[in-house]
């Protein structure tokens, strides 16, 4: 069986055509997020189906079931992933690589990833994840940018002892995920899995990585992917971070922001977006299109100084934070800091020394110079 999504192609061609055509006798697939075609838009449920294709059963892990069932994995030897991810915490390919990683070794199953590029693989930042806030959205006490691939970060799961990492009720999708997490799986969970990672070739984290195929829908290009760190961070506030345009991840803005020229109105777009914040509303705010590629790829940190400013502007502070801030972020602390007045620079050097702890900790899984 394999884990994969429109990413999942080389030389043109998908994995599974690849396979097929080789005659390796593939028993179904399994979608993540924006399900196997990557046509969903992000947070929608994606039901399990039949490829038009190759008449393969789809599983979606981003329906009804986080994880892969025993009955789903019964006629299953080999579990291969390959998914092309962005190296953030909150990006949710990660997860499903957790839970899938978890699965196999539950059910004795041979888990191959099939690794590639991190396009935000040149840096480290973030907060590392603290106990108590684990969800969908973050499951292992990593930095919000790693600087690792999936293939690597599988090795550290195993090596840290992270896989028996669960989340309640995260099978039935649980209506509250904000619960603390708890280790309900053995420990031997983690020696237990047969994992065989295929390395990239001529690959250096330090180099620039163009993404062939968008990795999601809302990620459509390079420079929203080297911006996504830092506006994702957006989805736990009142701005708008352009879903429902034509430049998702590339600016931000709200009705009642006085700063900045660019002018834009986010509507409902199929697959895209649905009922996106300030929809039908003409936003006022910047364009950061040349922003990512001219200045983030040197400034190697998360930049939170459009978060400060805008909550600085907001003329309702009190509801310019939602909830889910907390998890995308990660810690309870940093939204006190902005409310309190910290500016970014202060922010930033808070978690300096955990990033040097994971650091250490880190380079005996790396794989890539």
């Amino acid at each position: 069986m394999i884990i994969a999504n429109q990413t999942s192609v080389v030389n043109g061609v998908h994995l599974v055509d690849t396979l097929l055509k080789l005659g390796i006798n593939i028993t179904g697939v399994f979608a993540p997020e924006h399900g196997f075609r990557g046509s969903a838009a992000n947070g929608e449920h994606v039901s399990n189906q039949t490829d038009a294709k190759t008449g393969l059963p789809i599983y979606s892990l981003y329906g009804s079931n986080y994880k892969p069932t025993k009955a789903q994995l019964e006629n299953c030897d080999i579990l291969v992933f390959d998914i092309q991810d962005v190296g953030v915490r909150f990006y949710t390919y990660l997860t499903t690589m957790h839970f899938a990683m978890q699965a196999c070794s539950e059910y004795h199953k041979t888990f191959i990833v099939l690794d590639r590029p991190n396009p935000n693989g040149y840096f480290m930042d973030g907060p590392i994840l603290q106990s108590g806030l684990e969800s969908m959205v973050g499951v292992h006490p990593i930095p919000l940018v790693h600087g690792m691939t999936l293939g690597e970060l599988s090795y550290m799961i195993i090596g840290e002892r992270w896989l028996q990492i669960t989340i309640p009720n995260a099978v039935n999708k649980s209506k509250n995920p904000s619960k603390n997490l708890t280790s309900i799986i053995k420990s031997e969970i983690n020696d237990s899995l047969n994992l065989i990672v295929v390395p990239c070739k001529n690959w250096m984290r330090s180099q620039r990585y163009s993404v062939p195929i968008p990795p999601s829908p809302n990620l459509p290009t390079d420079n929203s992917i080297l911006l996504y760190p830092s506006l994702g961070l957006f989805e736990g506030t009142i701005m708008s971070m352009g879903r429902g345009t034509n430049k998702p991840f590339e600016c931000f803005g709200a009705p009642w922001l006085k700063q900045g020229s660019y002018t834009f109105t986010p509507t409902d777009i199929q697959g895209k977006a649905i009922n996106p914040p300030y929809k039908n509303q003409l936003c006022r705010g910047v364009l950061l299109t040349d922003f990512g590629p001219s200045y983030l790829h040197n400034f190697k940190h998360l930049y939170l100084e459009w978060l400060v400013m805008l909550y600085d502007e907001c003329p309702d502070s009190i509801k310019f934070f939602n909830p889910f801030f907390t998890k995308l972020i990660g810690n309870k602390e940093v939204q006190k800091m902005i409310e309190s007045g910290k500016d970014a620079n202060y922010i930033r050097n808070s978690w300096r020394n955990d990033i040097e702890v994971f650091e250490n900790k880190r380079w005996k899984y790396l794989l890539y110079p």
